[in-house]
């Protein structure tokens, strides 16, 4: 059974859902909404190598805390979506 992400559209909060074959409707955890966004999530391999740690949602670690006023961010559709 997958685990997906979700953001509700309603109180803007990102929930982890487990998702079985059978569920038709999904309901925000926070505020029972119906209307949710799946969202893609990263994915994660091993490689025996040590673990580090991916880019979640709303991430703006290459940009900094201030994705506007970054001069080394790589356009639109990157980490921090500045245009």
């Amino acid at each position: 059974m997958p685990i997906y992400e979700y953001l509700c559209e309603d109180c803007r909060a990102v929930n982890e859902v487990l998702v079985f074959t059978s569920m038709r409707d999904i309901k925000c955890p926070a505020c029972g909404s119906e209307r949710l966004t799946k969202l893609m999530s990263a994915t994660s391999s091993s490689t025996g190598s040590s673990a580090s740690r991916l880019p979640g949602h709303g991430d703006t670690g290459c940009c900094g805390s201030r994705p506007g006023e970054a001069s080394n961010c790589a356009g639109p559709g990157s980490c921090c979506g500045k245009a």
